[in-house]
């Protein structure tokens, strides 16, 4: 359903210049410390002039805001976009508060330090407050990149700690910061530490096992930017999240699999090493889904769209989501009735036979639970546990593949996952498990939904989040971007890309055609742009991401139905052009 936009006011604001001091008066300390660093050295009793440290702690943001404090909790870190290493300040501003981020550093008495920092924003500030002399700060009015802020401050004859800072200004959008330095002699308080390489993982675990793949999970280590995973002793893949699927291996047999985590510092222990052993060929299950797949949801119903059966669904489609389950009266417990009649005559048997033709064909069927309408209720382990059986009986009675979360009115994170895990291991390693969020849904990594992807993060196939029916809504930067457009695709997607999801979990999920939704329709040729840009870095528009997702699972669309109805055009241009992704 429609959603309220989003809207951001700015007020229109004047800002003072801070100066700078005057260079004559930086020639003239800049000359007192030559003669000085030259008496001493003719006399022969000064040491060497002590090696500069970086006084500030925790300074590219690698450990959250450890040693920082932000007014009115305006900050936070993020994983991307940062200028280097894992981390970086972010901080938003209200009307009230312009988004201060400070820590108290050690100096030294009577002495210059040089103080900078990279920021990303508009009207991002940098200054230092208690020199002990003229507090100093500098500011930029726009910095679309990263901008490196500097200037420098000395200290008073006892001042021994002074208090850095950024900040934003009021009703901003929220900047970003990171890199921060105080170079000057030792206060006391040491140096920044360098990045360390990142702990060994661990919870290493293989799954959806077919007989040329293996799909493998691990827990996530702090600090890592990347990962490698290993086949019998030998590299196989380095990937940005925390699951990998390894392809073409013989069926029925054995392989050893290790992974390791990688940052800027270098690599870590290998994990304890695991054994899994691929399926006979030509055994039953479900097929592994493509590692780029196009979603469609199928109706059980005639709107209007063109009445379909499955065996006329296009092969371009990977998955097919019946839409949908029926709640019952008891809490958590879901059926499924084959509406027959307004499907024009279409049988159970028939229904049922073209759901293994499909996979027959290398495809995966699924029953979704929701819909607009649809309201499910979860919210115990006893609904919980209802859920689960009631959907394994209708994976049994249909011969479904998984199921798809497409509840539009909320859900409890807690039950919802202990549901779906329960249904994880009557169905075994093979079951998909799919989502279909609304965007306001995915705005942040604690709101329920967001939440369930997380904790069944090892079971989950994908997220394909709707961005249609939405509105105006919030992109990774911080900055509101309108559906329609390539730049909603793209920094809507940055959200779960760096919220915890891997790519692979991640599609793009948009109506067939302009009566598909009431709104939020883009051309295809929109929906492939955003893929370029998030897989290749091409084709973006104002938004660009920090780094590309090639694993990038695919798109979605609601549905084969309507994208029947206008002669299969979505499908034509984006199926291809999903199956040709990096």
């Amino acid at each position: 359903m429609p959603r309220t936009a989003h809207a951001r006011h700015t007020r229109h604001i004047r800002h003072t210049h801070h100066t700078r001091p005057a260079r004559h008066r930086r020639l003239l300390a800049a000359a007192l410390t030559a003669l000085a660093t030259a008496a001493a050295t003719l006399s022969g009793s000064a040491s060497a002039a002590a090696a500069e440290v970086n006084a500030a702690r925790n300074a590219g943001y690698e450990s959250g805001l450890s040693n920082w404090t932000c007014s009115a909790d305006s900050g936070s870190t993020v994983g991307s976009p940062v200028h280097s290493g894992t981390g970086a300040l972010k901080a938003t501003p209200t009307t009230s508060d312009n988004a201060t981020c400070s820590q108290t550093v050690a100096v030294k008495p009577g002495s210059a330090y040089r103080l900078s920092a990279y920021v990303q924003g508009s009207y991002v500030y940098l200054g230092a407050s208690g020199t002990g002399t003229t507090d100093v700060s500098t500011w930029t009015p726009s910095a679309t990149d990263w901008q490196q802020l500097s200037t420098s401050f000395t200290t008073g004859p006892t001042t021994t700690s002074v208090t850095v800072y950024t900040h934003g200004w009021y009703g901003q959008p929220a900047y970003l910061a990171d890199d921060f330095s105080v170079l000057g002699p030792d206060g006391g308080g040491g140096t920044d530490p360098g990045p360390e390489a990142p702990a060994t993982p661990g919870g290493l675990t293989a799954h959806a096992v077919t007989p040329s793949s293996v799909t493998l999970s691990w827990n996530q280590v702090p600090g890592a930017t990347g990962y490698t995973v290993y086949r019998d002793g030998t590299p196989y893949e380095a990937v940005h999240g925390t699951s990998a699927t390894v392809l073409g291996l013989s069926p029925a047999t054995s392989y050893r699999f290790q992974v390791s985590a990688t940052n800027a510092a270098g690599e870590s222990a290998r994990s304890a090493q695991i054994t899994a052993t691929t399926a006979p060929s030509g055994s039953g299950g479900t097929p592994a889904v493509p590692k780029h797949a196009v979603t469609g949801y199928w109706q059980n119903f005639n709107n209007g769209a063109t009445v379909q059966k499955i065996s006329e669904i296009p092969g371009q489609y990977d998955i097919i989501a019946v839409a949908f389950a029926d709640a019952t009266t008891t809490p958590g417990a879901v059926t499924f009735t084959l509406d027959s009649a307004g499907l024009g005559g279409y049988t159970v048997d028939q229904f049922k036979a073209d759901i293994k033709a499909k996979q027959a064909a290398g495809k995966s069927v699924v029953l979704s639970v929701g819909g607009e309408k649809g309201a499910v209720s979860v919210n115990d382990a006893t609904s919980a546990a209802t859920f689960a059986a009631s959907l394994y009986t209708l994976m049994q009675q249909y011969g479904f593949d998984g199921v798809d979360i497409d509840l539009e009115n909320g859900l409890n994170p807690t039950y919802m996952s202990q549901a779906l895990r329960s249904l994880s291991q009557k169905a075994g390693g093979n079951l998909v498990l799919t989502m279909a969020p609304q965007t306001l849904d995915m705005q942040s990594t604690s709101g329920g939904y967001f939440r369930t992807a997380l904790n069944v993060k090892d079971i989950l196939t994908v997220v394909n989040m709707q961005y249609y029916n939405s509105g105006s809504m919030l992109g990774c930067d911080g900055k509101v971007y309108s559906q329609g457009t390539v730049d909603f695709l793209t920094a809507l997607a940055c959200i779960q890309l760096e919220g915890g999801l891997d790519p692979s979990q991640v599609g793009l999920g948009l109506p067939a055609s302009t009566r598909g939704a009431g709104s939020g329709y883009v051309a295809p040729s929109v929906v492939n742009a955003a893929l370029d840009c998030l897989t290749r870095g091409t084709s973006c528009g104002s938004f660009k991401p920090a780094r590309t997702y090639p694993g990038l699972r695919g798109a979605m669309t609601w549905s084969t139905n309507w994208d029947a109805a206008n002669g299969n055009a979505w499908s034509n241009a984006v199926g291809p052009h999903v199956h040709g992704l990096p």
